[in-house]
């Protein structure tokens, strides 16, 4: 009995081990979107790169633009050479393309290496949430990927603060965001060592016809042997079923009204994470609090206030979305960020609070929107999108869902400096909770729980 506790006790322990592991992808998501933001202040600078408002935008989206490659061609890799196997090109690549940033002579090899390093993001902003839901038993699915938000969240804040920290003490020495961006290499080198501890998924290697290698997974992974041979058992029905075990022609999964169903809920949960303008505050927040008078110092210790309570709220929320129906709580999420931007906005329109007052202000309801959407919405969105998909055609689904929040993300990116330039503050605040509200329409109307969870089991003919 006592090695039979004992054994329990480490299957546990191996199973966190490897959950942090997969979730370092979404702390490097979060490091590499986080750290352009303080950084961007002192690569504009003249004796650095001297960048514009355009030119801003521009070394930005570098970074989201190729996040849609490295979504749109994850699923298809991941389904070819494994998990495991993706995840270890992926980490490597971070580390080459953190370096080439860091070192980066002049903007062109600056955007170029944005661009190679929103590859990796992109790819590990779908693989590391499927991964992980893969790897995890049915009562813990929830609690392991909503790790990898969570990930994402604190990613972010180890970012703002890192800036504030060198900003702050190094601020005189221009070129500090080199050093900035290079910290990025040291939880990819740990992620790429990390990756030949853990088993492949399981799923995916009984798709592939290798049981004898997913059994002995499931065991490492702490499966009970009735769980394990429930997972075979309902992988090869499907299988058998479908007539298919590997590569579905894409044409054949879109003539299937179900499965035509939940691409487009998938779709439309991609796009509601992203039309929020929550990434408006994470790349270009020191930006936006210097626009409404706070010194960089005090915006770079900002962003630590704020990193820090979307922190928080990402752990209380990722809680709540474990135990409540995942629709209705990300309809409260958006709406709270309907509420916070739009009061964001008419503090700053009415000019009602003298200046030091304003800036309290501003950093409150930035503060609060933020808690909303990285407390419920993102986590809810991530969540929803690593369980809705049928297993054999999970990976391709999930790349497009994460191909179009980097696409959507890089539009947004693109253009919030010409916004802020041609309207203001204001303005934009409000355009982006006017999008919150059409985010209300698309969860009522194209995500229903029971379509999704026919869609599911629906064959694929």
């Amino acid at each position: 009995m006592k090695n039979m506790n004992k054994n329990t006790h480490n299957s546990r322990l191996m199973m966190k081990l490897f959950t942090y592991i997969i979730a370092l992808g979404g702390f490097l998501f979060g490091y590499d979107t986080g750290v352009i933001n303080g950084a961007l202040a002192f690569m504009s600078l003249k004796d650095q790169l001297n960048l514009n408002a355009g030119t801003q935008g521009i070394v930005s989206s570098a970074l989201v633009l190729g996040g849609v490659l490295g979504a749109i061609s994850s699923g298809r890799i991941a389904d070819r050479i494994g998990r495991r196997a993706l995840l270890r090109w992926i980490a490597i690549l971070f580390t080459a393309a953190t370096i080439v940033c860091a070192w980066a002579p002049g903007i062109g090899i600056l955007i170029c290496g944005r661009f190679v390093l929103g590859i990796a993001v992109g790819a590990v902003s779908g693989l590391s949430p499927m991964y992980l839901s893969e790897i995890s038993t049915p009562e813990k699915i929830d609690r392991n990927v909503n790790r990898n938000a969570i990930a994402i969240v604190l990613g972010q804040l180890v970012a703002f603060t890192v800036n504030a920290f060198l900003g702050n003490i190094w601020g005189d020495w221009h070129a500090i965001w080199r050093v900035m961006m290079l910290m990025a290499a040291l939880p990819a080198i740990l992620m790429w060592v990390g990756s030949y501890q853990i088993p492949d998924s399981p799923k995916w290697q009984l798709l592939h016809g290798k049981e004898t290698g997913a059994k002995t997974s499931f065991e490492k992974l702490g499966f009970s042997s009735d769980l394990m041979q429930e997972n075979v058992a309902v992988v090869q029905k499907g299988l058998q079923e479908n007539k298919v075990k590997k590569n579905v022609p894409l044409r054949r999964i879109l003539r299937n009204k179900p499965l035509l169903f939940v691409f487009i809920a998938g779709i439309s949960i991609a796009l509601i994470q992203q039309i929020s303008g929550v990434n408006t505050v994470m790349y270009y927040g020191t930006v936006v609090l210097e626009d409404v008078g706070l010194s960089r110092g005090s915006s770079l210790y900002g962003n630590i206030l704020i990193g820090s309570v979307s922190f928080l709220a990402s752990i209380v929320g990722t809680r709540l979305i474990a135990t409540h129906n995942h629709r209705n709580i990300l309809l409260v999420g958006i709406f709270g960020n309907v509420v916070f931007l739009g009061i964001l906005s008419l503090i700053l329109q009415l000019h009602l609070l003298p200046t030091a007052w304003l800036n309290v202000a501003v950093l409150i309801f930035l503060t609060l929107f933020l808690a909303s959407h990285q407390g419920i919405v993102s986590p809810a969105t991530w969540l929803m999108m690593s369980e809705i998909f049928p297993l054999p055609v999970k990976a391709r689904f999930m790349a497009f869902a994460t191909a179009t929040t980097w696409l959507t993300n890089f539009v947004i990116s693109l253009i919030y400096p010409t916004l802020i330039a041609m309207f203001g503050s204001a303005l934009t605040f409000m355009i982006f909770s006017l999008t919150n509200v059409f985010s209300i329409f698309l969860t009522l109307f194209l995500i229903k729980p029971a379509k999704i969870q026919a869609a599911k089991h629906a064959p694929i003919k």
